[in-house]
């Protein structure tokens, strides 16, 4: 930030770095500020925090203003009142400006970093968000809270605070889990650390999105076979309120051998106010949208062919054109995710990559019936396939498929029951 005013101040007073005064003036600017930014962080990583330091576990609830808050957020909070300190320590952060943010977001490689600030700098944001805010004060020993705060202060030096964030495995719930259980090594107990969850993490990350049906569906069909793994409880604080529950019963052996809890207290520092769930509208429901689609597509496909004695080529080349572009978006997603999560997708049995431009070749006016009877026959399979093993929430992964095999029954059924005539290929 300080570079930046600079650079614009720079720009705004070239005529000052043409004379000896300016030249001294800038150059006694540019030391003052190297030599604050040295005390500044010198000072901080060197100190020793006394013995009235506390340390605390900051847990902000989830919220609803867009897909980033909805799984809520943890952070570190230290204050020490006899050095004036009091600071949060947040792995959340990154830039929405940082170039090409699209791509780096969708390939899981765009790059997040430790952010410092005070508790009250964002306290007005998730009071107006309508987040809770909850503290649990750690009962760790003056080596343990010492050695967690120079970690911390060594990860927020500038060549090291960038992390390369992955969904499930490491983020800003995990980050302070492992430091918390580094600083404390083997004197921590999680009880239900080794403990099967009896859910996925896809299990996990669902019951966040149930007000948010579209996120539900587009997230469920990105991610693949890894989402599936069952978790147990360490692996479960990959979110913020399971962080929470298994930290308030996790306990610390002190050095004479006694057993304390990890959490020695819990503070409600805002409370949500109680508001009625958003629920999106019955008409914009996922599961009602594509069951009227496969309505309408069934009733189109049914009056064609009984009535007119038609298959409609151009219907098929525009229906599964739009699969197979889905299909090839989440081959890609799965090719250059970096954390794997997208990796073996079910869903691409049915939103098959190939339909693109392979429908095109089986309903050409050069192909032949053999041709055709292989592509719907082959579809129809995988189709199948794909319903079986599909893991998406609601009733898209069985709405959806039957639309396209709808289409495929009709297709290998060129001769129309009632007039025992071929139907013509349009």
């Amino acid at each position: 930030m300080t570079m930046t005013l600079m650079t614009t101040k720079m720009n705004k007073e070239r005529g000052a770095w043409g004379s000896e005064h300016g030249i001294k003036r800038w150059t006694f600017i540019l030391v003052l500020t190297l030599y604050s930014s040295f005390i500044i962080h010198h000072s901080s990583f060197s100190q020793t925090l006394s013995p009235a330091a506390r340390v605390s576990l900051i847990t902000y609830g989830p919220g609803n203003d867009d897909i980033s808050s909805v799984f809520g957020h943890t952070e570190i909070r230290f204050t020490d009142p006899m050095l004036g300190l009091d600071r949060d320590y947040s792995f959340g952060g990154f830039d929405y400006r940082a170039d090409y943010f699209i791509i780096k977001f969708l390939r899981g490689t765009l790059p997040y970093n430790l952010t410092v600030h005070n508790l009250y700098q964002v306290l007005y944001y998730y009071q107006q968000t309508n987040r809770s805010i909850r503290e649990q004060s750690l009962n760790l020993s003056p080596i343990q809270r010492q050695r967690l705060f120079s970690a911390l202060e060594e990860n927020y030096l500038p060549q090291n605070r960038e992390y390369r964030y992955k969904f499930y495995y490491d983020n800003c719930s995990t980050r302070p889990r492992d430091m918390i259980a580094n600083a404390c090594g083997d004197s921590l107990t999680i009880p239900s650390r080794s403990r099967m969850t009896g859910k996925s993490y896809r299990d996990l990350m669902n019951e966040y999105l149930e007000e948010m049906p579209w996120y539900q569906l587009g997230m469920n069909l990105a991610i693949g076979k890894p989402s599936d793994e069952q978790t147990d409880g360490w692996h479960a604080m990959y979110l913020p309120e399971r962080l929470f529950d298994q930290f308030a019963h996790a306990t610390l052996r002190q050095a004479n051998g006694q057993i304390v809890p990890l959490v020695s207290s819990v503070q409600t520092i805002f409370a949500p106010q109680e508001t009625f769930r958003q629920q999106v509208s019955l008409l914009l429901d996922p599961d009602v949208v594509f069951a009227i689609l496969g309505v309408l597509v069934a009733l189109f496909t049914i009056r064609r062919y009984k009535v007119a004695g038609k298959v409609d080529s151009w219907f098929d080349r525009l229906l599964f054109s739009i699969v197979g572009f889905l299909g090839w978006f989440l081959l890609v997603l799965w090719l250059i995710r970096d954390d794997g999560v997208t990796s073996w997708n079910a869903t691409l049995l049915y939103l098959m990559p190939l339909h693109l431009p392979l429908i095109f070749w089986a309903t050409s006016s050069k192909a032949t019936a053999r041709r055709r009877t292989l592509y719907f026959g082959t579809t129809a399979l995988l189709i199948l396939l794909g319903i079986l093993f599909s893991k998406i929430p609601g009733g898209f992964d069985v709405l959806f498929p039957m639309t396209l095999l709808i289409r495929c029954i009709v297709n290998l059924q060129p001769v129309r029951q009632a007039y025992r005539t071929p139907a013509r290929i349009d």
